[in-house]
């Protein structure tokens, strides 16, 4: 099952399908941003950016009403088709999300360097098992603990601190309960749950006494391991952290280097490199927190030449010089780069998984040594995901992969358009988040049956849940030979046409050029900058034109060198026109100066991609070939790998774009299908070059005075070049009814004005405007199956413009769109799944949680004792996976009756008490042994501002913990839970076995001693009942 994306806010207003074949059945969630975390059965993620501010929130979702509709409560703009979210208030932008059910709370870690936690209403309030529950620990009001917010708001913001100078990278909460973070140049700090804990049970008043508390408690772990100014840790940006709760470890993880530590002891254990080697290398320290830029610089100098030396000779050696600077940067940048470490993750048996960018794989068992590689896919490795016996892979081209714990490939499918950049589990979902904000949900059992009985019955409904919209786009073309139009050329070339229009895309060729200005594009272009001031001209002027902030709002834009596109998109238009991204491609010198080539824009308009590139190709009439050349190369590379300018804001303007790894003209994609030809419809505009020929200067004159267009059409170097195969393949024109656009003396009016120098350049239709659609023949209908359809209105030249050596040209396609609606999509989904009995049966089927008994409930441990509990998997043909949590930690009075228990975060255990492992699959018919160790831990080290200072107190009174055992099988998130009570008594102390007023829980129990020869042949044994989905856990 899936629940599908939508666009963020500030993107889209509907929901889309998959791009290409989708093997599974979907539904749709709606928008979130850049990081997800779950509940067992709610689910958040960062809100998209509010207008051209930076602040964001937070969403979250009850899953358990992803299909019902808003019901009276309002929606907003652009959200009204998703599933009902809440959200909020707005912050600095999310970086990472850690959920923590112990606390009922969801740690944020902001771009501003802050954390926060948000207070969420659970929807289930005790635990359950057989014979007993647990109360949650009641939380008195007024506290920090209980959060402030709007009356009314589901938000409560609880703790808040200045964690970092900036952004914090990633955060944990490790097996203990402490929160640790990471930023840049290598900084990593704890944050003790104690300190936290003391914060949270701060009234609102002593807020800024509770933050100072918890800044102030840090541990710096890099300072732990300097010595004398020197650090056996790499300075650099520590992106990834991971928790291994089942040995107590965390990962912390750069590019290239990973750290492992003792989440108890905090003590660095071992570092080492991408290779499984150890890493002896040192930094100095830095002695305060820095945030490290690094500036990549291209200088290009200009070496003296011989006066004989002609203008041509010196630019083209210009040109070729930068070209092969380009070349020598791009190569240098990219050292490396195809084993960069993208994503850290565990699997229930223990074993760690990390991506690269290359997109292989590799398995490192727990004590960081590098067991085998795989790989099944050529595209980035973007994110990891891990439950019960499979893993989750997504990459950066859109696709998910799933694999055993062995590395195996067990299936794949395209998930989203974008790269897919977070895969969580909640409620028996596998939730994937894109970059471009769409979030979907797929079911934990796919692929298999249920799939294709959803597909079936969704397939039968599919009138109920079609829509059909209809939009005028405007698509305009125009050399403007270095100049800049007056107002009344842009008037009479776009604002005349764009009365009834939804879109307008407009291509410039020449905006700006010479070889200084191409040399330093493309240099630019190398560290991730486009754009110029001429570009930007146009950019605001033809936004003008347009009445851009009241009639349109601009989406997108792209520049490389002189060629520049935009797209304006109507406001009441704008909310279905989302997820803008764009491309580049050089095809000068050496394919890296953009005197030749292309940009281009991808959209979707009404959950459909419409692709729109701008080209300028090989000059000159004899260049038949290089400009087929060009045209398949544009084809086979433009790759929207990247966002546009105006992606989150519709006054963006056509600079500071980044470039990943090199750009779009080196990559290769010999081995992948082209982008252009997944979108549902492609637009070619631009100054194509092809010629006129078999005919002289003044025939061509004589014939376009005579208006004889159908006989010029005949020598037309395009219409025979596609007649014959060789270019445009698929792609239709509108039928030519104006003069050839090329080549006019400036500023001169009427067809007069053709070339008249001493080249006398014949006239030609230079400038041209192509597509296709989803249509395989010219009469298919608009649906499902052939979702976009298009025919031309007008095509023509505004040969009353004379600013420029070509006239502006315009064309306008009237399109017809067949979409999904997703909110009546989503309610015959959940209609289907609530229905369908031979669904519902499968869904039991699956949902199966292996029969496991525990050797005992009740452990007694006394000094350094240790104790082994067995958990055995009595099913002959399912595995069982198990996690152990800290449910909390009672003292014991003098009576013998324990205090209310205390949990920490994220369930974790109390430093005393070492469980391993704690996490791990049992085979059907087998059983695991879990050491349950009494470290003798007396020394309470606290830390203040950095500084250790050591307090030794002796705790000598009793200790009792709660430990859970949850166990689930592969599909499905439902678990049940074994109590296991822990009693720790000290040797000092009266025997625990004499002691009088002894807990009531430990009466009618057979009490051992923790011995690890005896206590695994324990008979007491506990069997529980499958707890409910939405029971919570703290």
């Amino acid at each position: 099952m899936e629940v599908a994306p939508g666009f963020s806010a500030c993107l889209s207003a509907r929901r889309y399908t998959l791009v290409g074949h989708r093997p599974w059945s979907s539904v749709h969630i709606r928008s979130g941003r850049l990081r997800l975390a779950p509940f067992s059965e709610q689910l958040f993620a960062r809100a998209p950016n509010s207008g051209r501010g930076q602040e964001t929130g937070l969403r979250f979702w009850n899953l358990s009403d992803v299909y019902d509709v808003w019901n009276g409560r309002p929606a907003k703009r652009g959200d009204e088709g998703s599933a009902p979210f809440f959200e909020s208030e707005r912050t600095s932008p999310v970086v990472c999300l850690v959920a923590d059910e112990a606390s009922s709370f969801i740690w944020s870690g902001h771009k501003d360097g802050r954390i926060r936690s948000w207070k969420i209403p659970k929807q289930g309030s005790e635990y359950l098992w057989e014979g007993g529950k647990v109360e949650d620990t009641k939380i008195l009001e007024n506290t920090i603990g209980a959060g402030t917010g709007d009356p009314g708001s589901l938000f409560k913001e609880g703790l808040s601190w200045q964690a970092h100078r900036t952004s914090v990278l990633s955060m944990i909460i490790t097996s203990y309960g402490d929160i640790w973070t990471s930023c840049e140049g290598g900084v990593l700090k704890a944050w003790p749950w104690e300190s936290i804990e003391k914060s949270l049970s701060l009234t609102i008043e002593e807020r800024h006494m509770a933050a100072l508390l918890v800044e102030r408690s840090y541990v710096d772990l890099r300072s732990l391991v300097t010595v004398n100014g020197v650090c056996s840790l790499p300075s650099v940006d520590i992106k990834y952290l991971l928790s291994d709760s089942s040995r107590s470890k965390v990962w912390s993880a750069g590019s290239l280097t990973f750290a492992l530590w003792d989440s108890r002891k905090r003590e660095l254990l071992k570092v080492f490199n991408i290779d499984g080697q150890i890493e002896n290398r040192v930094d100095v320290a830095q002695s305060q927190e820095t945030h490290v830029e690094d500036e990549m610089k291209v200088k290009l100098t200009k070496k003296e030449k011989s006066g004989s030396m002609s203008f041509f000779q010196r630019s083209r050696n210009a040109l070729i010089g930068a070209a092969d600077a380009v070349r020598r940067v791009a190569q240098k940048g990219t050292f490396g780069e195809d084993r960069k470490t993208e994503a850290l993750a565990i699997a229930a048996d223990g074993m760690i998984w990390t991506g690269c960018t290359n997109g292989s794989l590799v398995q490192w068992d727990g004590n960081g040594n590098r067991v085998h590689e795989v790989h099944h896919h050529t595209s980035a490795v973007k994110v990891i995901c891990s439950f019960g016996t499979r893993l989750w892979v997504g990459y950066v081209n859109g696709f998910v992969q799933i694999i055993d714990l062995e590395g195996s490939l067990l299936g794949e499918w395209l998930a989203h358009s974008g790269p897919v950049i977070k895969i969580v589990v909640g409620a028996s979902y596998l939730l994937t988040l894109a970059s471009h904000g769409g979030i979907r949900g797929w079911s934990l059992t796919s692929p298999g049956p249920i799939d294709n009985i959803l597909r079936a019955e969704l397939s039968s409904k599919e009138l109920t849940y079609t829509k059909m919209e209809k939009i005028k786009i405007l698509a305009g073309s125009w050399n403007v030979g270095q100049q800049r139009a007056s107002h009344d050329s842009l008037i009479s070339w776009l604002a005349s046409a764009a009365r009834d229009v939804g879109l307008v895309v407009v291509g410039l060729q020449e905006v700006e050029m010479g070889a200084g200005f191409l040399a330093m594009s493309a240099a630019k272009e190398t560290v991730g900058i486009e754009g110029s001031a001429n570009g930007q001209w146009w950019l605001d002027n033809i936004g003008r034109t347009l009445d851009e902030g009241t009639s349109f709002e601009r989406v997108g834009s792209r520049q490389l060198a002189g060629l520049l596109i935009g797209a304006w998109a109507r406001k009441n238009i704008r909310p279905n026109v989302g997820d803008v991204d764009a491309a580049a491609v050089a095809c000068g010198f050496g394919r890296a100066i953009g005197n030749k080539g292309a940009v281009g824009l991808r959209m979707r308009v009404f959950d459909r991609v419409l692709c729109f590139v701008n080209s300028h190709f090989a000059a000159h009439l004899e260049a038949v070939n290089k400009r087929n050349a060009d045209f398949d190369h544009i084809f086979r590379t433009l790759s929207f790998t990247r966002p546009s300018a105006g992606l989150n804001s519709g006054s963006a303007g056509a600079t500071s774009v980044q470039v990943p790894r090199g750009g779009n003209s080196t990559a290769s994609h010999s081995d992948e299908k082209p982008e252009l030809s997944e979108a549902d419809m492609v637009v070619f505009m631009g100054d194509f070059n092809y010629r006129l020929f078999g005919l002289s200067y003044d025939e061509a004159r004589d014939m376009v005075s005579q208006r004889c267009f159908d006989w010029l059409r005949e020598k037309d170097q395009l219409r025979a070049e596609m007649k014959a195969g060789k270019v445009f393949q698929g792609m239709r024109e509108g039928q030519i009814k104006f003069p050839p656009t090329y080549k006019f003396e400036r500023h001169q009016p009427g067809l007069s004005a053709y070339d008249s120098s001493e080249k006398k350049r014949i006239p030609a239709w230079c400038d041209r405007v192509l597509y296709r659609d989803n249509r395989s023949i010219s009469v298919a209908e608009c649906s499902l199956e052939c979702p976009v359809v298009s025919s031309i209105a007008l095509y023509e030249a505004c040969m009353d413009v004379t600013d420029s050596d070509h006239k502006p040209i315009r064309c306008i396609f009237n399109v017809e769109i067949a979409h999904v609606d997703r909110t009546v999509r989503r309610q015959e989904f959940g209609e289907i799944l609530a229905s369908h009995q031979k669904i519902k049966y499968l869904y039991k089927e699956y949902s199966i949680i292996p029969e496991t008994i525990v050797s005992t409930d009740n452990i007694i441990l006394q000094n350094s004792d240790t104790s082994i509990l067995r958990i055995s998997n009595k099913s002959d043909k399912h595995r069982a996976t198990f996690e152990i949590i800290c449910r909390g930690q009672s003292t014991i009075r003098d009576d013998g009756s324990p205090f209310e228990l205390c949990t920490k975060g994220s369930f974790g255990f109390p430093n005393w008490l070492q469980v391993q492992p704690a996490a791990g699959i049992i085979n059907a018919g087998q059983s695991t042994e879990v050491t349950i160790h009494h470290e003798d831990f007396c020394t309470l080290e606290e830390f203040v501002d950095g500084i250790p200072q050591n307090w030794w107190c002796e705790d000598t009174r009793d200790k009792e913990v709660l430990l859970l055992v949850k166990v689930t099988g592969s599909y499905s998130t439902e678990r049940r839970i074994h109590p296991v009570h822990v009693r720790r008594c000290y040797q000092n102390k009266v025997s625990c076995d004499d002691k009088k007023g002894r807990s009531r829980r430990f009466e009618g129990n057979h009490l051992q001693r923790a011995d690890p020869r005896t206590s695994s042949e324990t008979i007491n044994l506990c069997h529980s009942l499958p707890m409910k989905e939405n029971t919570r856990f703290r």
